[in-house]
């Protein structure tokens, strides 16, 4: 699978441009704030249906103008697939595959499956569990459709039981029945999605440990564990235990919505202890691992979007990474970088042609063929 034409409008900065792609690498350069990443994120528009940075879709339309459009041609099992993102002003997103809209966003994602390495990502590291969550669910989620309806309804079910338990402090009216119903069904979905986190990074872990390896040369010991308090005990009794702790406060305390993920280097935290360019190495090996997982489940190559991400990388591992992902277990991949030159070293120094487009105030000034 690989996206050969990439056609935007009114998109962020970019007013119009319609670029013809490699399907092996493809390199966008320029000054910051030109638009190559903004061209990354179109491409991620079209696999995963939403911006990977702003999850405001009407912030994507170009300042001035009432609507963006993202349009791209696939080729996916010797088959064309043209895939259209477009939003006005006011109304209800449009998203459409081979010119039929889709009923539902969930059925498209995982048709396409992508994988994104941003500098933004440090927020995986840095932030709170929330982001974590995020970044396990979006993985599953690209490999199984129920995976994501589950989490849907667990939400919904989720916010209903907050309500209820505020609804409870404020007019001091307690129905256990109610509340028995809701329990019901956070345990239900919970449990199933549960599982399959759990059977997710049973697999996940191992495999990040190897490209954490390759990329450091085994210099540094680095470590990925799963948190989850029905690790421990069942939903069921969870709730139960926290009932009234749950309408002190308000707010369901204890349920998958509270899993983490514990990041390690050579045993502390990596969040306290590891260094810039380690937290680099860490969130690489997480995203890299996250292709491998998606190849295996799909059983053909996803797309590779690094964004900016030879900044902190010495030129040792920045070497090793570009070979490695220019290998033949990797399929097409977008590389943006300021400089056209580092660019043109690297895969000269490896030995892998790369198409560099030039980029500039959100066009694509020129492009050469692969060097």
């Amino acid at each position: 699978m690989y996206l050969r034409k990439l056609s935007l409008l009114n998109f962020k900065n970019c007013a119009e441009a319609e670029i013809t792609l490699s399907p092996t690498v493809n390199a966008f350069t320029g000054d910051n704030g030109a638009g190559k990443t903004n061209l990354l994120d179109a491409i991620h528009y079209l696999a995963l249906c939403k911006s990977y940075f702003n999850p405001v879709d009407t912030q994507q339309i170009m300042q001035g103008t009432e609507f963006f459009m993202v349009q791209g041609i696939f080729e996916r099992a010797e088959k064309e697939e043209q895939i259209s993102c477009s939003l006005k002003k006011n109304q209800k997103k449009q998203f459409k595959r081979n010119k039929k809209e889709y009923e539902r966003l969930a059925d498209h994602i995982g048709l396409f499956p992508l994988v994104m390495i941003s500098p933004y990502d440090t927020s995986i590291i840095m932030e709170g569990s929330e982001e974590r969550r995020r970044f396990i669910d979006t993985i599953i989620s690209q490999t199984d459709n129920r995976y994501l309806d589950g989490l849907i309804l667990y939400n919904k079910v989720l916010a209903n039981r907050n309500s209820l338990l505020k609804q409870i402090s404020e007019t001091g009216r307690y129905d256990p029945s109610l509340l028995e119903i809701y329990d019901d069904q956070l345990v239900e979905t919970g449990q199933r999605i549960f599982g399959k986190r759990k059977k997710f990074m049973e697999t996940f872990g191992p495999v990040f440990r190897k490209h954490y390896e390759y990329i450091t040369g085994k210099a540094e010991d680095a470590g990925l564990t799963y948190d989850s308090a029905l690790l421990h005990e069942d939903f069921a009794g969870l709730l139960k235990r926290s009932a009234e702790r749950d309408r002190a406060l308000e707010r369901t305390t204890a349920g998958i919505h509270r899993d983490d993920l514990t990041f390690l280097i050579h045993g502390m935290p990596m969040k306290k202890f590891g260094s810039q360019g380690q937290q680099k190495s860490f969130l690489i090996a997480l995203k890299l691992a996250q292709y491998s997982y998606l190849l295996d489940q799909k059983g053909f190559k996803p797309l590779l979007l690094l964004d900016d991400i030879f900044d902190k990388l010495d030129d040792k591992r920045t070497r090793k990474l570009m070979q490695m992902v220019s290998a033949d277990d990797f399929g097409q991949i977008f590389i943006t970088d300021t400089s056209r030159q580092r660019i043109e070293r690297i895969f000269d120094e490896i030995n892998v042609p790369v198409t560099v487009f030039d980029i500039a105030a959100g066009s694509c000034i020129s492009h050469d063929e692969p060097r």
